[in-house]
Formats: C-alpha cells, sequence, structure tokens
C-alpha cells in the first residue's frame, strides 16, 4: 500500500505523533485495547486524551502477544483502539504476518483504529519476509490503520526527534490542526537530516540491525545461566525482558521492584522494573550501549546472584 502526502504527519518524535493520534481519534470515555506488557507511554498519554486504558494481558508462554479471542473478548461499544507494537518495547517480541492479520480482522469487523507503533520494524531478527506493516494486509486494513514510525531506533537518530504517522486523511488533518497549536513543526534542520537517512545509503541501520543480532546471539545464553532469571528470547528490538520473581524470592525480596533498587545500589546495575509495563514480575535490560559494559553488567548480576 502507499500514502499520498495528505496522508502523511510529520512530528517531534514518534512519541509526540502517538499522542497527536491520540488526541485526535479520541472522545473522553472511549476506551484503546492495549496488549500487556506495553510501552509505559501508551496508557498516559490515552489518559491525556480523556481515554480509558483497557489492559489485555499476555504472558511468557505466550510470547507475551495476546490471541484474537482475548483481544475481542475485551471489545465493547466503548472501545475505539487497539494499541499494536511489534517488535514490541519492552519484550523484543514480534507478531507474524497471520497473527496481525488475525487481529487487524478483528479491528475491522468492530470498525477500530489500529494503531501500529513500528519503530522497531528493521530491527527484526528473522526472516524480513515473515514480518511486514500491518497496513500492508488489506484495504480494509490499511483505512484502519494509523502507522507511527521515525528515525530514532533504525537510524540511531534519537535526539533529532523525528516521527510520522501515515492514516487516513481526516485523520492526518486533525493531527495537523493539533499541531499548529502545539508546535508549530519539526525544526527544519531534523526534517531534512531525516530525508537524507530515509533516501540515502541504508548500510546505517544494516549495521545496527547486525551488532543487535550480534549481542542478543552473546548475551541470551548468559542471562539464561543466571539463578532466579527467566529471559524470554527477543525476536527483535533491543531488549531482554527477563522474569526475575524468583531471583527477588531468592534474595529475600518482596518485590522485583525491591530487587531492582538492590541492583542499582549493590551491584551497581541500572534496570528497569517491569511494573512500569504492566509486568511487576519482569524487570527490562537494554543492549543498545556498548557491548563490553552490557557484559560487565552480566558479571555484576552473577555475582550478585551468586
Amino acid at each position: 500500500m502507499r500514502y499520498k502526502e495528505e496522508q502523511i504527519f510529520v512530528g517531534t518524535g514518534a512519541k509526540h505523533v502517538l499522542y497527536s493520534a491520540f488526541q485526535t481519534i479520541l472522545n473522553p470515555g472511549d476506551e484503546v485495547i492495549i496488549p500487556v506488557p506495553y510501552w509505559v507511554t501508551y496508557p498516559e498519554q490515552v489518559k491525556l486524551a480523556g481515554g480509558v486504558p483497557v489492559f489485555v494481558e499476555a504472558g511468557f508462554e505466550a510470547d507475551f502477544k495476546i490471541s484474537p479471542a482475548n483481544f475481542e473478548k475485551h471489545i465493547t461499544p466503548k472501545t475505539k483502539a487497539i494499541v499494536l507494537n511489534s517488535p514490541n518495547n519492552p519484550t523484543g517480541m514480534c507478531y507474524s504476518k497471520a497473527e496481525l492479520k488475525a487481529l487487524a480482522d478483528i479491528a475491522v469487523k468492530h470498525n477500530l483504529w489500529i494503531v501500529s507503533d513500528e519503530i522497531y520494524e528493521k530491527l527484526y531478527y528473522g526472516n524480513p519476509s515473515d514480518v511486514v506493516s500491518v497496513s500492508s494486509l488489506s484495504p480494509e486494513i490499511y483505512a484502519h490503520t494509523i502507522l507511527i514510525n521515525g528515525v530514532s531506533k533504525a537510524y540511531s537518530m534519537t535526539g533529532w526527534r523525528i516521527g510520522y504517522a501515515a492514516a487516513d486523511e481526516n485523520v492526518i488533518r486533525g493531527m495537523g490542526k493539533l499541531a499548529d497549536h502545539m508546535t508549530s513543526n519539526p525544526t527544519a534542520n531534523a526534517q531534512y537530516a531525516a530525508v537524507e537517512a530515509y533516501n540515502g545509503p541504508q548500510d546505517v541501520p544494516e549495521k545496527m540491525y547486525q551488532a543487535f543480532s550480534e549481542r542478543m546471539a552473546r548475551f541470551y545464553p548468559q542471562l539464561e545461566e543466571i539463578p532466579g532469571f527467566k529471559p524470554k528470547k527477543p525476536d527483535g528490538a533491543f531488549y531482554f525482558f527477563i522474569d526475575a520473581s524468583e531471583a527477588a524470592r531468592r534474595k529475600g525480596y518482596e518485590s522485583v521492584d525491591a530487587f531492582a533498587d538492590a541492583l542499582l545500589t549493590e551491584a551497581l546495575v541500572a534496570v528497569i522494573p517491569g511494573s512500569g509495563f504492566g509486568m511487576p514480575d519482569y524487570i527490562r535490560l537494554s543492549y543498545a550501549t556498548d557491548p563490553e559494559l552490557f557484559q560487565e553488567a552480566l558479571n555484576r548480576l552473577k555475582d550478585f546472584m551468586n
């Protein structure tokens, strides 16, 4: 599927674009289905727009991916949208083409918006043909999708703050009206830099993909060896999402949040508690950092648990 210029909104980073999308499509009391675990910003942005986040859990055994049946079970007359993030933050898991199609068909059936956050699209470790943008799966799905993307992850341009949405013209027009009174526009130099990123040689995202793929293969087996850690092998992105409830119990902490605090103060290792993602038994580690620094962190984690 292709988009016309009138169907594109460019904002100051994907986070601003997501905020603008929710402000545009939601009325007070509208419900948005958010699979758990989720990126910390989704529910807060829904609430800022007067909406109500509805959480649908997908656990470790389900690879943190919700089923069509569980999705449909949570739809009510107030449901306005579902948020999909694949590859996912914080888990790194990715929906297959068939899994996306099954969920999107239900959204179309109930006339829901599909807010598809695809910021990690170029960081998938499997066969690239297995993962596609949900908007490409059918004309009906295309019409119901608000695609979100940007340059921060694949091109390592986090500070340039360029994100975009591709969607129905009416949605884009509403987002533009909001931006007129909020940011006016992303800075011009960042826009030119993003054009160069997309139109220039694509060796940079390929190098990043290779680097992250190698780090995942190097570090995942080590995480499996840490007593009390139960990691899920990621499909993409650059995160390890780890069930640390047993580790916390072994060390005598009442919660994983307390365990994460102890890792910081005693082992000098910073991890993100899963409670921020709706999964309080988990921690998230990012390997988008110097590999030897990450190796040192793993060594400290091993020492702490042993």
